[in-house]
């Protein structure tokens, strides 16, 4: 069996008049992410550790800000096709661990939900998705509720 671990980072800034999408969820907020997709910075992060993995470049590469079928784009539908990418070259995912920093709103009540769909859209248990949430201690532009980050790490295998 070959393993290999890969690491995603992705940062999205706050802002008015956009939906707030983390994990696949909805959320109910004052502020949304800023992006060209979603914006869904969790699954953004999701899937540049997944690609990473498996020497597969980043989200940029497979899904440009430039390119206008990502424009409003579902990062389910992103996640998705990453999935299906790596598993054409023979990986399968074992597991992800994630983390998220902001403010506000309060993240953890929306973990279960988010890794409900997690499973479903990478076809993995939902046991094998760790999200955490975290804020910044009112430092820097996570603080100050500018922005939002997330940090994911993918094991893949391949028997």
């Amino acid at each position: 069996m070959k393993i290999k671990v890969g690491f995603g980072y992705d940062v999205h800034q706050l802002t008015e008049g956009r939906d707030l999408w983390l994990g696949g969820v909805k959320i109910d907020a004052k502020l949304g992410l800023l992006g060209h997709s979603d914006a869904d910075v969790l699954i953004h992060a999701i899937c540049d550790a997944i690609l990473g993995a498996a020497n597969m470049r980043d989200i940029g590469f497979h899904f440009p800000n430039t390119d206008p079928r990502w424009k409003g784009a579902d990062s389910k539908i992103l996640l998705k096709e990453v999935c299906r990418l790596i598993r054409e070259k023979g990986w399968e995912i074992s597991n992800i661990d994630a983390s998220l920093a902001m403010e506000k709103p309060k993240i953890n009540p929306h973990i279960p939900k988010m890794q409900e769909i997690l499973s479903e859209t990478m076809n993995i248990p939902e046991e094998d998705i760790s999200i955490k949430a975290t804020t910044n201690e009112k430092l820097g532009y996570i603080g100050r509720e500018e922005g939002a980050n997330a940090f994911a790490v993918a094991l893949i295998f391949k028997s």
